[in-house]
């Protein structure tokens, strides 16, 4: 049986977990691998709406083990607050794994975090403020806490200490802050010591012996291709790598180990934070897209800027993370557009790319080409078939495909769990 890997293939948002929905009870591992609570999955499942920020979404399927990998910066705070409140709801949370490799986030991250973007000023890279970079960095500085680190008090006091000796310095000095008690991040983290234990694992070792055994591991991107460290809009990114290959390092597999790679995009475009967006709408349409769609962030609430789709955008995502499927999403919130552009290109210095542009500069540049397709003015959320939707609704869909390349395997058409057609299954 497969492993496969959910990948946003814009700037994230695109709903990830209404393609994990649709693998149901089928799937017997769920895998977080990279990110930390800056991301943000909202599902609706009978009706409730349940909206997570570090646990993977499968979280919410009693037939799955929920996953927490060492690509993953954990801040213990949120976590527990999060298992908390599902507990709840009525949710067995008793079943999570956490890799004991995975990285900490402490409040001297969030504090860094929060005080260099007020510094960047018009620079800024729109940051959540949640400390995500901070502890990216620590743990390439080899100066980071690791989950293990908590169940030996001597070495986590000796790394603690050992880190804000230089971040005190840059507080006090430079950002005119107060230094940072090494003895509170101390308690704070020991404080959760005991509680995490039961759910500390080797997590390579589970997830490989899962696959040899012919279970069903799916491993869940956050964020979104266009936000990776290495192949998104830098700087205006994440701190880690999203894309599928990023799966293999964040839970430690081997590359040999994964079948399927979905690629997961809205049927428009949105974007958090700062950044080149090419088909970004300023007017009254991208209002009408974010009020349609509710598109506000679910982890921070901030409206999310919104365009048309973007092939081009797509099309390198699908290049390099190797979508073998792509799940559309949200097709329901442009019913009632009388006409709908596409982006097939863009016009950089008045010359024609098909393309995104290879630099950054270019990119900030680039104006794009439409392509203009006929909408339609029906109601889809109660479609199943994909012979259900409109003919102009089809035509839209079978565009994208021709666009992009690949074959689309899913649509989601509303919010709720059962709201999809799908075309091909995703096992």
């Amino acid at each position: 049986m497969p492993g496969i890997v959910i990948v946003g293939s814009q700037w994230g948002d695109e709903g990830k977990g209404k393609a994990t929905d649709q693998l149901g009870d089928r799937v017997d591992y769920t895998v977080r691998y990279s990110g930390g609570n800056n991301a943000g999955h909202t599902l609706v499942v009978n009706g409730e709406r349940y909206a997570l920020h570090l646990l993977p979404s499968g979280i919410l399927n009693p037939h799955s083990t929920p996953v927490i990998g060492n690509g993953v910066v954990i801040d213990l705070d949120v976590l527990f607050e999060e298992v908390d409140g599902l507990t709840a709801r009525g949710v067995d949370t008793t079943k999570l794994l956490v890799s004991a490799n995975a990285h900490i986030i402490t409040e001297y991250h969030r504090v860094l975090d929060r005080v260099t973007e007020r510094f960047l000023g018009s620079r800024r890279i729109g940051t959540t403020g949640r400390g995500i970079g901070p502890a990216y960095s620590d743990k390439i500085n080899r100066l980071g806490i690791r989950v293990q680190d908590l169940f030996d008090p001597s070495i986590l006091r000796q790394k603690v200490e050992a880190a804000l000796d230089q971040k005190n310095q840059l507080l006090v000095k430079v950002y005119n802050r107060r230094a940072i008690d090494p003895n509170e991040v101390i308690d704070n983290l020991l404080g959760h010591a005991e509680r995490l234990r039961p759910h500390v694992a080797d997590v390579p070792l589970v997830l490989n012996r899962a696959l040899d055994a012919d279970q069903v591991v799916l491993f869940e991107g956050a964020q979104a291709h266009h936000l990776d460290v290495d192949h998104g809009t830098y700087p205006y990114v994440t701190s880690s790598n999203p894309i599928a290959a990023g799966a293999c390092i964040g839970a430690g597999v081997g590359p040999t180990r994964i079948d399927r790679v979905i690629g997961i995009a809205k049927a428009y475009t949105t974007r958090v934070g700062e950044g080149p967006f090419p088909t970004e709408l300023l007017d009254d349409d991208g209002e009408k897209l974010r009020t349609d769609g509710h598109e506000f962030g679910t982890t921070t609430g901030r409206k999310r800027r919104c365009g048309w789709f973007d092939a081009p955008v797509v099309e390198v995502a699908a290049r390099i993370n190797g979508f073998t499927d792509i799940f559309l999403t949200k097709l329901d919130i442009l019913s009632g557009w009388k006409t709908i552009p596409v982006c097939v290109g863009y016009e950089v210095n008045g010359v024609r790319v098909d393309r995104v542009p290879l630099t950054q500069t270019d990119f900030h540049h680039a104006v794009p080409v439409y392509e203009y397709l006929d909408g339609w003015a029906e109601d889809i959320s109660g479609a199943r078939e994909f012979s259900d939707l409109p003919k102009t609704c089809q035509a839209y869909v079978r565009r994208l495909e021709e666009l992009v390349g690949v074959r689309i395997s899913g649509i989601g058409v509303g919010p709720s769990r059962e709201q999809v057609v799908m075309l091909h299954d995703l096992i």
